[in-house]
């Protein structure tokens, strides 16, 4: 019998939010995932330097984990000063986790039409499937007819039909699955705390009142 398939979910989380944890349950429910390993990332090599510190981010992720015993905190990119690249991150955990085990890298539609801008990002699909979450009313087929032909290409030759291929092989395939509509961002929970506003049901409660006590994005 395969193991399990297990979900990796990275991002500057500056903060994490309700949005991040929300695609991260769709993606373990609707795939039948193990475990979903959120993985903060360090120095980005796409994006300006996070606001809070690498220490801040952990908390808040541990925070907005706490409880859920299907989600996971991996540490191991946070304190890294060299660029994070997710190609390095997934070759690590296939290492430490073998060769047969399904891996997951979650991303949203947005991140997905980018990827050919990834560094070694063809390499990816040979180490992990990848779960795109799309928002409602965004089908991501028709905006990637916009995106470059690589990429066409590999999403043409790659996509899945059905969640069970992701436990059937541990890499090479794209699966697209539905996310209700949620229009939260980092960037708008940052605005907000600048402008004294709540973030109340943006992000979890606990990670709200860490942002408050400590001055964050003000």
């Amino acid at each position: 019998m395969s193991p399990v398939p297990i979900g990796i979910l990275g991002g500057t989380f500056d903060p994490i939010h309700n949005g991040h944890l929300r695609l991260a349950q769709e993606a373990l429910e609707q795939c039948s995932l193990g475990v979903i390993r959120f993985v903060p990332g360090g120095t980005p090599p796409h994006r300006n330097t996070p606001r809070a510190s690498a220490e801040q981010r952990l908390d808040m992720v541990r925070l907005a984990l706490h409880g859920n015993q299907s989600f996971e905190l991996d540490d191991r990119e946070i304190f890294r000063i060299d660029p994070c690249y997710t190609v390095d991150t997934l070759s690590a955990l296939r290492a430490e986790l073998g060769a047969m085990q399904p891996l997951c890298l979650l991303m949203g539609g947005d991140a997905f039409l980018t990827l050919d801008s990834w560094h070694q990002w063809k390499q990816l699909f040979e180490l992990s499937h990848i779960v795109v979450v799309q928002r409602g009313g965004q089908p991501l087929g028709n905006a990637v007819n916009g995106a470059s032909v690589p990429l066409r290409e590999e999403y043409q030759a790659r996509l899945a039909l059905a969640p069970r291929i992701l436990h059937e092989s541990p890499a090479g395939a794209v699966l697209v699955v539905d996310m209700p509509v949620l229009e939260i961002s980092a960037t708008d929970i940052r605005k907000r705390c600048a402008e004294r506003r709540s973030i109340r049901y943006l992000v979890p409660d606990s990670v709200a009142d860490y942002i408050k006590f400590h001055h964050f994005y003000t």
